[in-house]
This record gives structure tokens, sequence and C-alpha cells, in this order.
């Protein structure tokens, strides 16, 4: 019987230890301790991702409209107020597939299948009619404000970088709505009273980050200046980024390191390298847990967001070239994510290819733009 019960509290006294220690929290790994992953862009992973874009800028349902009825006469189908971007579930993923197969073929001229699709929706009358829709209603003028906006514009962008007969004529095409588009930001931003801070669509530091890529690309000065002004006014005196907050459960988009981004190119090298350190200080220590987001379920339209956050914080951080911190960071969370985008769900397919592709482009991003 003392046996017995010596047995019984020595097992219980090690089940207890056991079980303690396991529910003990992991020690965050710093970064330094993660092993540098080799992330590049082949023709292989190329041909991979482009087949999600190809599978949808002419697939027109499922779609979600974000379009506001205010007569009988507007109820129609998506394909006919946007006959140049109706595919991908909704408008801007459209677009940004658009993105995906230009940068595609400029990178890689094999694959050749994604020229016929957009000779076929990138005409000047399809863009006359995209135009049209925005004066459809009083409610269509501020459609797709800032996000659907800023990747149009990255789309022009790319094709005007693009020395190729057939691409010259896209960029002609898209060139009335981009200039819409630039027009209606100028007289946005002096409007917009405080900047929106969110990780998803309306993140302002984001719209401004894409629009002014495009405003230097294409020497839109008028634009260029507006953003920085805007910028500045928004963000100069942020200081201690709440990073750790991050992330909401549908976020796509980093606030603090978007709002890093837009900085890094409308300010001078030295006004950056000063901001940045009282604005993220544990980038620069070193010290920045920053591990990728976690996702349990793919099939879900809002929580596949967080591999979109995934690549979007790895876009933000790839242009500081001299940060060992930012690059092993950029690394992990295109690892943690880049294999998991082609699971044959369409809630993150008819997206994630652009956010992944635009991460691999900034890889070779100059630290800084201006």
């Amino acid at each position: 019987m003392h046996c017995k019960l010596i047995y019984c509290l020595t097992f219980f006294f090690i089940f207890c230890l056991f079980s303690c220690s396991e529910q003990k929290p992991p020690t965050p790994t710093k970064v330094d301790d993660i092993e540098s992953v080799d992330i590049k862009l082949t023709l292989d992973e190329a041909s991979r991702l482009s087949k999600l874009p190809l599978a949808c800028i002419q697939n027109p349902l499922p779609y979600k409209a974000g379009h506001t009825i205010a007569k009988p006469s507007d109820l129609s189908m998506p394909q006919e107020h946007h006959p140049a971007f109706y595919g991908c579930f909704d408008w801007h993923s459209a677009v940004h597939g658009h993105w995906s197969l230009v940068y595609l073929l400029k990178e890689f001229s094999a694959l050749k299948d994604a020229r016929v699709m957009l000779e076929e929706n990138i005409t000047a009358e399809n863009i006359k009619t995209e135009i049209d829709y925005f004066s459809l209603n009083r409610y269509t003028k501020s459609f797709e404000r800032t996000y659907g906006w800023a990747w149009l514009l990255k789309l022009q962008e790319e094709l005007c970088s693009w020395d190729d007969p057939q691409a010259q004529n896209w960029y002609n095409n898209i060139d009335p709505l981009a200039k819409y588009i630039s027009q209606a930001y100028i007289e946005y931003l002096p409007k917009l009273v405080y900047p929106i801070r969110v990780g998803e669509h309306s993140n302002t530091a984001f719209g401004l980050s894409f629009a002014y890529d495009y405003a230097l690309t294409i020497g839109d000065s008028e634009l260029k200046n507006a953003i920085e002004t805007a910028a500045i006014r928004f963000y100069k005196d942020d200081q201690n980024c709440p990073i750790s907050w991050e992330p909401s459960g549908y976020d796509f988009l980093s606030p603090c390191l978007q709002e890093l981004d837009i900085m890094r190119k409308v300010l001078s090298p030295i006004e950056f390298k000063d901001w940045s350190k009282g604005f993220l200080p544990d980038l620069y220590s070193g010290e920045l847990n920053l591990e990728p987001g976690k996702i349990l379920d793919r099939s879900d339209g809002k929580l596949v967001h967080l591999d979109g956050l995934n690549f979007s914080r790895a876009w933000c951080l790839y242009p500081l070239q001299n940060n060992k911190t930012a690059r092993q960071i950029a690394d992990e969370h295109m690892a943690y994510s880049l294999s998991k985008i082609t699971d044959g769900d369409y809630a993150g397919q008819h997206w994630l290819a652009s956010f992944a592709l635009y991460a691999f482009k900034t890889q070779s991003t100059p630290k800084y733009r201006r």
C-alpha cells in the first residue's frame, strides 16, 4: 500500500512537471537565429504564379461589385460597367491581376499566354467605359478610392517602363483612366484631414506609396507634390509605431510598415534615417520580433488576408537593403506563405499571386527613391 502511494505521488509529480513545461509560451525566435532562406523568382515559380491571374482576369463570376445603385438603370452585370477589369472577384483584383501578367511578361518572355487576354481586355473602348463608370452616379465617383486607384497606377507604371510595342499600345489605352485617377488623387488628398491607419483596402499609406511610384515614373509632378505634402502632413511626427499590436485578424497590409514605405520614398536619405529610427527603433536595434501571420482556414476569404500580409510586409522591408533584420524578416514571411497560395481555393488564388510577385519585385528596389 505504501509503495502504491509513493508510485502514485511520483507519477502525479512527473505529470504536473511535464504539463507545466508544455504550457510555457515558446521563447521568441530572434531574427538573427533564423537560417537565411534563398527566395528568388525562377521561371518555374513565375509559371506557377502566372496560372492564378490567367485563371481569373476573364472569369466574370463570382464577383463582388462594391456598387451603389442610385437608379434602376444602374443595375446591370459587372462586365457591362467594367469590360476591362471584370474578373478576379472584384475590380481591384482584376487590375492587379493584369499588373501581374505584365510584370511576368517583362521578366520572362517565354510566358506568352497572357498577351491574348491582355489584348482583348485593355482596349481603348473598354477603358472609356471604365472611365464612364466613375460618373455613373454620385456614389461611383469614389469607387475604389484609393486601393483600386493605386493598383491602376501601378499597372500603368509597369507598362510605361516596358519597351514593347504592344505594351505601349496598352499604355496609351489606359492613359485617360490613369490621368483621371491622378486628378482624383490631387483633389481628394487635401480634403483628407486624417490618414486611414488600417490593415485593409483603405490604408492611406499604401495608396500614397503606389501612386508615388507612378508619379515618379510618369513624371506627374503635380501628383508627386500632392503626395509628398500629404505624407509629410500625416506621418512626419509619428514615433514608436505600435507594431506589436499587429496584425489584426483580417489584415493584408501592415499599418506600421506601409507608413515606413511611403516615408522612405518622400524623405531624403538623411531625413528618413532619422525619422525611421524614431518610428520603428526595434527594426534598427535588431530586436524586432515579427512573426508571419498565421492562417488556419485558407478557404475563408477574410482569414486568408494574412497570407497577403506576409507578402506586403516583405515588400516594405526588402528595400531596406542595408538592414539585415529587415531582410531576414522579409524572407521568413515570404517562405511561410509562398507555397500555400495555390491551394485550389478561389478566395486566395484570385489575388495573392499579385502580392507575392510585387514582393519579389521589391527585392531589387533601390534603398531610396528620391
